[in-house]
């Protein structure tokens, strides 16, 4: 139901109004080997998050691999991280690191 004078800015989230892009549409163009990389990832990382580590790997190695093993590393530091402060220090994945 439309509030008085036919209002609605209530009904919609604020943060959905902050989003500029479809961040679908940022995923589908990212490189391929990075895309499919961000298929497997554990962590739900965003698109510019993803395009600016897998830059900076590539313009460090210049190969792909090399540049998906930098990034589940990045990853696998990040959940060591935060793994024990979300789940708690005996998690089983607190033990990797």
């Amino acid at each position: 139901m439309a509030a008085a004078g036919g209002v609605t800015q209530n009904l919609t989230s604020p943060r959905a109004r902050w989003r500029r892009t479809d961040p679908m549409a940022a995923h589908d163009r990212l490189p391929e080997p990075l895309r499919r990389w961000a298929a497997d990832a554990a962590l739900p990382w965003s698109a510019a998050s993803l395009l600016r580590l897998w830059q900076r790997a590539m313009a460090d190695t210049g190969c792909p691999t090399a540049a998906c093993a930098r990034l589940s590393r990045a990853e696998q530091s990040a959940l060591s991280r935060e793994v024990p402060q979300v789940w708690g220090p005996q998690h089983p994945a607190s033990q990797f690191g």
